[in-house]
Formats: structure tokens, sequence, C-alpha cells
């Protein structure tokens, strides 16, 4: 049975989030609640809001141990994890020698990565190496043992994004000289996907071996908890393209890294919804998140509609809390579906409402 410090009902939690993403709680409803906590105040005095330089690993893990002890008490269906914000993209172009930037983000502590592209041009593309001595790669190795000592039997350690496929791509050339490379240099594209599979199942490994699973299962920042070794997987570059251009680029390299796993979960952002249909049917899918971006209806108030294009996928989408509390108790919630709720005002306010959401049937 799971025990963690920082969750009181871990077993039971993740008891029902097996059965969602078995697919077997179609007619249940699951939630989590954001609280606030002065450890953001905390962050946004340390790093600012916007570029910042890499922090110091412990010092990352000393933010996650902070902010996730304040809700040891919080009894909904969220699982207690780190996210490793600072590895989430720009590791994979640093290992190739990119310069990775960092930006900080005090609205949710992230401290997120980028590259500027690496290649001047495809000419550059055979000097390419994966190399495990590499800067980035020992970094990474440093903070995955920084904060694998700093959670045992407190909290767990999310996955997280992969840059694989045409995402890689991007961080190689820029993303127009990728779609034109789709047209122009489709061999080269070819290439360089199989190579960022490469990469990617090195850092993923990397990440399994260091971290190993959670009561049977990976932590994750996209859906809390999910049976087996489960990688995030990004299909972004697609949201700018036709639903073809996804089946001929995108879905063979997403289903391959999949298989090599067992399965994945990808998020999809609001430009990214005509890709629903698609990415539902990919082999080893297990769950999508469902992004709310500006110009696009948030997704709890079209919920109805992309279900009926996603099937009996589990679903992650976000809602604020009075709206969320409003269809709990008009009983017009769609089971199947983990809420991630904003604007709780406190722990003892969330675990009076969990009994309703435990107690919920569609």
């Amino acid at each position: 049975m799971l025990q963690l410090a920082y969750k009181h009902n871990a077993a039971e939690v993740v008891a029902g989030l097996r059965q969602l993403y078995r697919r077997q709680a179609a007619d249940r409803i699951f939630a989590t609640f954001q609280l606030p906590h002065p450890v953001l105040d905390e962050f946004a005095r340390t790093y600012g809001d916007g570029p910042c330089e890499y922090p110091h690993p412990a010092a990352r893990a000393a933010f996650w141990d902070r902010w996730l002890a304040a809700r040891a008490g919080v009894e909904d269906d969220s699982i207690p994890a780190a996210y490793l914000s600072e590895m989430d993209q720009g590791l994979y172009g640093g290992m190739l020698g990119g310069d990775v930037r960092f930006v900080a983000h005090p609205d949710s502590g992230w401290i997120s990565s980028m590259v500027a592209p690496l290649l001047q041009d495809w000419s550059e593309f055979d000097r390419l190496r994966i190399d495990r001595s590499a800067v980035w790669f020992q970094r990474y190795l440093t903070q995955l043992d920084a904060f694998v000592a700093t959670a045992a039997g407190r909290f767990g350690i999310s996955h997280f994004i992969l840059i694989d496929s045409l995402n890689l791509v991007f961080e190689l050339v820029g993303a127009t000289n990728t779609y034109v490379s789709l047209l122009e240099q489709p061999e080269l594209v070819r290439r360089a996907i199989d190579f960022a599979f490469a990469l990617n199942v090195l850092v993923q490994d990397t990440f399994f071996e260091r971290v190993g699973l959670l009561d049977g299962g990976t932590a994750s920042n996209m859906v809390q908890w999910i049976d087996g070794r489960i990688v995030s997987e990004s299909v972004d570059p697609f949201h700018m393209t036709s639903v073809d251009y996804f089946e001929a680029w995108g879905r063979e390299p997403a289903e391959r890294i999949l298989s090599h796993y067992d399965g994945g979960v990808l998020h999809i952002h609001g430009n990214g919804r005509h890709l629903l249909g698609a990415v539902s049917s990919l082999r080893g899918l297990k769950a999508i998140y469902l992004g709310d971006d500006r110009g696009f209806p948030e997704a709890f108030d079209v919920l109805g509609q992309l279900q009926a294009r996603t099937g009996n996928v589990p679903l992650v989408v976000a809602v604020g809390w009075d709206r969320f509390t409003d269809a709990l108790r008009r009983r017009t919630l769609a089971g199947g579906v983990l809420y991630q709720v904003a604007g709780a005002d406190s722990a003892d306010a969330v675990n009076r409402l969990m009994q309703d959401v435990r107690a919920y049937r569609t």
C-alpha cells in the first residue's frame, strides 16, 4: 500500500486513478484543487518573473518539498510530485550543445527551459552526437539525484515532456524551417526524427532508472499518477498543421515511443483540438490533458463536443471553483474526467467537497 508523508490518502487516490486510466470509471469524476501558498511569494522574490539563471538543484528540490508539504492534508485526487521544469525542453537541445535559456514563472513556481536553434542549416546535422558526458546530461543526473533524495517517502517525481519527432527538429532548425523542410528535405527530417527517438529514449530511460516507479506507476504533472512506465508526449508542432500532416509525420514517431514504454499521455492546446480524433486512436495512449488557450473556448465549456471526438479516452480539464461546484450541485459534470479546479480557499473546503466528488455518478 502506497504511503507518502505528504499525502495521507495516497493509497485511496491511486486506486481511483488506476480505475480511471484503465477506462473503468466512465461514470465517475475526479478532482484536484489548487490552493494559495506563500512559497510562491518567496519564489517571486528569489527569481523574479522572466529570464533567469539555471538554479541550484538542491534549492529547487527544497522548493518542491515546502510546496508539497503544505498540501499534505488535502484529500483530493492529486498525488504530490515534483516536476523537473528546468529540464523539460532545454535538456534535449542542451545535450547537443545548444544554448539553454531559462524563464521563471512565479504563478506556478516553475523555471522552464528552451534552446535557440542549434543548426545554421542542415549541412551541420551530421556533426550531432548523443554524448552521456555532455554537461547538460550530467546536470540532469545531478538534479535527478537531488530530487530523489529529497522526495524519498514524502512525494513522487513526475515524468517530464518528450522532445521527440518534430519537436526536436524545431530545436535544431526552428519552426519555420521545420515546416519548409517537410516539403524540401523530407529525408533529412526523417533522419532527425530517428535521432530524436534515440535521444529521448536515453533521457527517459535514465529517468526511470534513477527515479523508479511509485507504487508500480508514474507520477505525472498531467494526470497525477498512472500504472507503469508512462511518458508524456507532445504533438505541439502538428497543432499548426492539418490532420493529414499528423498522420504522415506524427503518428508513427508517437506510437513508436509509446510502445517503447507502457504507453503515454499527451496534452492538446486550444489550437490543436482538430487533432483530437486522430490522437485519440494512438496505440498506447492512456489519457489527454486538454489545455485552455486565449482565443479558443475553454475545454470545460465544450467538453461534450470534445468527448464526442475522444471517445472513452480519459481527459483532464481545468475549471474554476465556482463553476465546478455549481456543475457538481446541478449534476451536469461529465464522467471519466479529472477536473483541475482553481480557486479553492482552504484544505477544509476541499475536503468537504471531495465527499460529494467521490459519491458522484453520472
